[in-house]
């Protein structure tokens, strides 16, 4: 038997390199496959597409938000491995009274790095998590600035936007965004009028998980004629895995077509 912490203090004991597991976050379920584990998971969340080819092969318990709670004990996992932020306290307690639950609490890159860095201890992969996580800080070394003010908006109706403590405004730092709303509460929800007054020069709207549409982006131009909008892939600034290996390089073009004078909001 062995014990791990996770990101929320809590102890975890296990018997042995869990072979049978659970994962309710997105993100995490691509870095196990990355990892070397996808054999050993049994159960993932309507949200957890990636790798696509194995999505359909592999029992899905519900979303991150609406777990199906007897799906996931019919498993009989040896791990489940969940999110603070992306998982139902309600849900991760009920869990917790019958089997091992690992909880991530990822706020930043660091915070990213080191879960990788502790599932592959947990795995018995940490030669692969440590190549990983040593080429993910190297990618993100010497980013390009956008040197840009920004609203990054996740939902509408009502307007979502991000603010502090989150992962997506560490991603918008190291880039070198200036986010209008970083000293706002985590997703502070907005009016138009509110979104006006911040006078953000760009607008970045999220693939997910809202499906923003251009009838959105002409919406925002009519009240903002003088911002940019631009819709921009809410994985890579989101996804705290391996999908980090594709942030970087994104982020990069990203600043050059900035650069470049390249944005149609047409």
């Amino acid at each position: 038997m062995f014990t791990i912490d996770d990101q929320m203090g809590n102890t975890v004991n296990l018997t042995a390199i869990p072979k049978r597991i659970v994962s309710l976050v997105p993100s995490i379920t691509e870095t196990l496959y990355f990892l070397g584990c996808g054999s050993y998971v049994v159960g993932q969340t309507i949200f957890c597409i990636h790798p696509t080819s194995e999505f359909k092969d592999v029992a899905k318990v519900g979303g991150t938000k609406r777990l199906n709670i007897n799906k996931i004990r019919s498993l009989n996992p040896e791990l489940i491995i969940g999110s603070k932020e992306e998982n139902t306290k309600e849900s991760i307690e009920e869990l917790q009274k019958d089997f091992p639950v690992w909880m991530s609490d990822i706020r930043d890159l660091d915070d990213a790095i080191k879960m990788i860095q502790t599932l592959g201890c947990i795995l018995g992969k940490e030669q692969k998590a440590n190549i990983l996580t040593s080429t993910i800080r190297s990618l993100f070394q010497h980013p390009l600035q956008a040197n840009k003010s920004c609203l990054y908006l996740i939902w509408r109706e009502p307007f979502m936007a991000v603010g502090e403590h989150t992962f997506i405004q560490d991603m918008l730092s190291r880039f070198g965004w200036q986010n209008v709303c970083k000293d706002f509460s985590r997703y502070p929800e907005l009016t138009m009028q509110e979104i006006q007054m911040l006078e953000p020069e760009y607008v970045l709207l999220s693939s997910e998980p809202y499906p923003f549409k251009q009838k959105h982006v002409k919406e925002l131009k009519i009240a903002m004629p003088q911002a940019q909008v631009l819709f921009v892939d809410g994985e890579l600034f989101s996804w705290y895995g391996s999908r980090l290996l594709l942030a970087a390089p994104y982020f990069r073009l990203l600043a050059e077509t900035i650069q470049k004078g390249l944005i149609d909001n047409n």
